[in-house]
Formats: structure tokens, sequence, C-alpha cells
């Protein structure tokens, strides 16, 4: 029998710990081939984007479908910026086993992996966090990085002054944290071992003078060839560059497709985040090497994250 998820079936049944150990057991799977991933799809979608993605988490578990719109003119609307459905299929007779409303699943497996990745890639004493961004992604990536790092101070820029006032006063009360609004890129990033780029910007908001050696940036916004959160110059000076799934981030990234595209990089110097998870690929071996993550989101995220709603995974 077919059951049927809503984002608040989602949420209440995948907390942030439950999600973060989904995520380090996809990119696990991911990283010792037993995952299987489907190559991801995009088409534009009257005023946005429409994304398709399909995975497995290893032959137990059925397969994972999900199909994303991504509009960003809804912020104005009032209504969200991503919307999504998920399928997830029975193993043994490939029926539909269940349903679920994908907003909320993708809003928390991205912050999820992200968490991985920066409990992967960052040093441990890195405690200052720089977001761009103030959006739900922005408000569930700080969140998640405070389940894998003693954060000491976050700093919040985005373009509306009154969402990341709001959003840094609300997280400040919620972690115990010192959490505040900053008026300018530059004033969230200066200093900031740890930088989270949470836009869907297609210029970058991230640039490499405000980056220091030692720092950890993340991009979740780049899940687009046009969409470049961060400059040419720091993938360039970058130490090591990790993405979620190499053959994916070719083809999606926006600063890994530019940065091939200039020769500022190529494929073979591109780590898998997979890979780096179980020691087929060397991460950070220098607290002073500056790391970039660029994540464009793959199937085999929302397959582990669906399966752990289930309670399956």
């Amino acid at each position: 029998m077919t059951s049927t998820w809503t984002d608040a079936d989602v949420t209440a049944a995948l907390d942030l710990d439950t999600a973060i150990r989904s995520q380090r057991t996809a990119f696990a799977a991911l990283g010792e081939d037993r995952a299987r991933l489907a190559r991801k799809t995009s088409v534009p979608s009257g005023t946005g984007t429409a994304l398709g993605y399909l995975g497995t988490v290893s032959p137990e578990h059925g397969a994972v479908s999900k199909l994303v719109s991504a509009h960003p003119g809804n912020a104005e609307l009032g209504l969200p910026v991503i919307s999504a459905t998920v399928l997830v299929l029975d193993a043994e007779n490939g029926q539909v086993r269940a349903v679920m409303a994908g907003t909320a699943l993708t809003e928390l497996r991205t912050a999820a992996g992200s968490a991985v990745a920066i409990d992967v890639l960052a040093p441990e004493s890195a405690g200052g966090l720089a977001v761009l961004g103030s959006g739900v992604q922005a408000r569930a990536h700080v969140r998640a990085i405070a389940r894998v790092r003693a954060l000491r101070t976050v700093r919040i820029h985005s373009r509306d002054r009154e969402r990341r006032e709001t959003l840094a006063r609300e997280l400040a009360a919620e972690l115990g944290v010192d959490v505040r609004a900053a008026d300018t890129a530059e004033q969230a990033v200066r200093g900031a071992s740890l930088i989270a780029a949470c836009t869907l910007s297609t210029e970058p908001v991230i640039t490499a003078d405000l980056v220091e050696p030692g720092a950890t940036v993340v991009s979740v916004g780049s899940f687009e060839p046009h969409r470049r959160e961060v400059d040419e110059e720091l993938v360039r000076r970058c130490d090591l560059v990790v993405v979620d799934d190499v053959d994916t981030a070719v083809h999606h990234a926006g600063p890994i497709v530019r940065a091939l595209e200039r020769g500022d990089t190529d494929r073979a110097r591109l780590r898998s985040l997979g890979e780096v998870l179980t020691g087929r690929a060397p991460g950070r071996t220098d607290p002073a090497q500056l790391v970039f993550y660029n994540s464009v989101g793959i199937g085999i995220q929302d397959a582990a994250a669906a399966h752990a709603v289930l309670g399956t995974l």
C-alpha cells in the first residue's frame, strides 16, 4: 500500500541528526560504489527550471525519483522558491511505496549534505560561520552546521536587510550563538573559517579577495551552469575542490563549468565528497588550505533522506 507524506510529516520524521546520518550514508555508499546514480536532468519550465533526480542507496533499497521546480520569482509572491515531489519504489516488486512532498526533504538533505562536507573538510577548530542568503537554505545551513561544529559566531548577509536581521535574531535565540546580520558580504565573510553561499545568484556573491587561507567555502545555489556564487579566482586559488559528484558537477555546477571552460582547473583535480569521506581520495591535509565544496544536489541524497523518513535506512 502506498503511503503519502506531507512536508509536515517529513519534517517530523527527519530531524537534523537523522538527516545528517542519512547524507553520510549516501555519500559513503557513492564513494564505495554501492549506490547508483542516474544523470541529473534539467529543462526550462515557464519562468523557472524543472529538474529530475533518480538514484538508489544500495541494491537492498528501492529507487527514489524526485521532480523539482525552481522558480526564484516565487520569493516575491510569498511562495516556496523550490517545490518538489518524491516517489519511493519498493525494491522487491517495483511498486510505488511512498509519495512524499519534497520541499522539506530537499531543504533538509541539502543542508545536511553541507554539514557532512564541512565535518569532513573543515578543521575541528572552525567556529566562525558566514552565510550569504537569508532564505530557507540559509536558516537550514546554520542549524545543520551547528550540529557538526561548535559555532562561536555567525554573520548573515543578504540583499534584504529586514530578512537578514530577522533571521539573525531568530537563530541567535534558537541556538544561543552570537548571530548577527552583516550589511555587506565583505563584513560577513572577512575572517570566517566557514562560509556557506545559499543564494540563487548568477553573479559571484563571494570573491577570492574576501576569503582567507584555511577557510572552507560551501556553495549550494550554483546548481545550474549559469549560477555562480563564487568567482573564478576563488576556484583557481583553492588547494582542494570537492563536489558532490564529479560527473554531475562538470555539467551543472556553475563555478566548476566556468573554471573548466577557462582552463583554471581540470577534471582530474576535482574530488567527490564520497571519495574523500571513504578515504579513497585525499581531503584537507593542512589547516591553512583553502577548500571549496560545490553541491548541485544529487539523487542519492534524496534516496537516502526518503528511506530515512520511512525508517528503512
